[in-house]
Parts: C-alpha cells; structure tokens; sequence
C-alpha cells in the first residue's frame, strides 16, 4: 500500500453540510503534513467522493481551491499532483492574482452599485432581493457561488455600463475561484449574505451614497480576509 493509498483509506464521511469545507481542510493538511509528498498524484475524482461519501462536485470545488492555494496542479488526461506542501502565497487564480482583484474591484463594483441605484428597474431590483434570498437559504457551497456571482452581475447589469460589464466578464471566472476559497477558508458565506442584503436593498431603494458605501464595504471585508489568507500562506513557508 503507497502512502497515497494510505491515506485515502483513512477517509471517512464527511457532514454533508459542511462537506467542501471538509473535504478541503482535510486534504490540505495531508499536504502540508506531508501525509500526501510531493510528486504524489491524488486519487480520481470518483475515488475521493467514494472515500469521503460525497458528491463529485464538491470534490471537484476543493480540488479548484487546492490548485488556487498552489498546492496541486491538475494536468489533463493525468490527473491531480501535489505540487508543493508551501501554500503559494500571490494566490493566483489564473490570469490573475489576488492583489489584481483587491486593487481593481473597488474602482469597478462600488460606482457600479451607485449607478445601479439610479438605473435600476424594478424587475431587476426584485431580482437582486431574491437573490439574496435564495443565498441566505443555500447551504450548498457551489450553488451558493453561483448566486453570489449572479448577484454581482446583476448589479453590473442593472448599472447599465457596457465597459463594467465587459470587464466583469473578463474576471468572472477569478472571482468564482476566488469566492470558493474564502468560503473554504475564512466561512465568508454568511457575512457575505447581510453584506450583500444591505447593497440590494439600498440599490431597491434608489439610495446612491449607499449603495456605494455598502458595496464599498462588501470589498474591504473581502480585501481584509483575503490579506489574512496571504499572511497565513506566508507563515506556513
């Protein structure tokens, strides 16, 4: 039995609840414990979810924040390897990095949110309440990112500026990947949700000031988590 194989008998089920967040936990510190070495090649897709009795998807998500981390790479046709057991500090998702969200967000999002507070429609601004809704009852961690990135489209969309919504498109995919791993590692989905609560209503309201202020607010918390992640990642080296 080689160590990969070893661990992954020690697998057990996971709360269903909190399964990603588990499946995530679990799997990095094997990795940076050195249970799972480098150079490893991690069990498939079906053999995690068989281990951990859970779905593919949420394998799927922590594999997604484990690569985002810099601890795996996924390599077609091959398979998952470990990489390094040194969480890569920049966390890059893709094209970009975390530093090129903080920086960029707050120049795009809140005069958006102000914009979409003046645009608005009414269908629109009972969608963005339901959407709020719906993410506070979602406990399923990748249909709530979906809802999240809804939610921020719509907010660009209501704003009813073509340039935000082009460039919203372009980091689409980061900010998918950067919302799993501060669900994953910093439990963000329920401050998430009164901090998304308090912008829909403001932009409902067709208060400007506001709903800049509250997006504004939404993105330092977002700036303030994800600094303490890249601090942690800089301790464990």
């Amino acid at each position: 039995m080689n160590d990969v194989t070893a661990w992954l008998s020690n697998a057990h089920p996971v709360d269903k609840k909190n399964a990603a967040e588990t499946v995530f936990d679990d799997i990095r510190s094997a990795i940076t414990a050195g249970r799972l070495p480098v150079g490893a090649r991690l069990p498939s897709e079906v053999q995690l979810a068989r281990g951990y009795q859970v779905s593919r998807p949420v394998i799927r998500e922590a594999l997604r924040s484990l690569q985002t981390l810099g601890l795996t790479q996924t390599r077609t046709g091959s398979g998952t390897f470990v990489v390094t057991a040194a969480p890569d500090p920049k966390l890059s998702y893709g094209t970009y990095s975390a530093r090129d969200l903080i920086e960029a967000r707050p120049h795009i999002e809140a005069p958006a949110a102000a914009l979409a507070a003046r645009r608005r429609n009414t269908a629109q601004a009972a969608r963005l309440l339901d959407l709020c809704d719906q993410m506070e009852r979602e406990e399923d961690l990748g249909a709530w990112g979906g809802l999240d990135g809804a939610f921020h489209s719509l907010i660009i969309e209501a704003s009813g500026n073509a340039v935000f919504g082009k460039i919203l498109g372009d980091i689409q995919n980061a900010l998918l990947r950067q919302s799993a791993l501060l669900n994953l590692m910093a439990h963000r989905r329920e401050a998430s949700n009164v901090e998304h609560r308090r912008i829909a209503e403001a932009i409902a309201a067709g208060l400007e000031r506001e709903a800049q202020d509250a997006m504004s607010a939404h993105l330092t918390q977002v700036k303030n988590v994800l600094n303490d992640i890249i601090d942690r990642t800089q301790a464990v080296e």
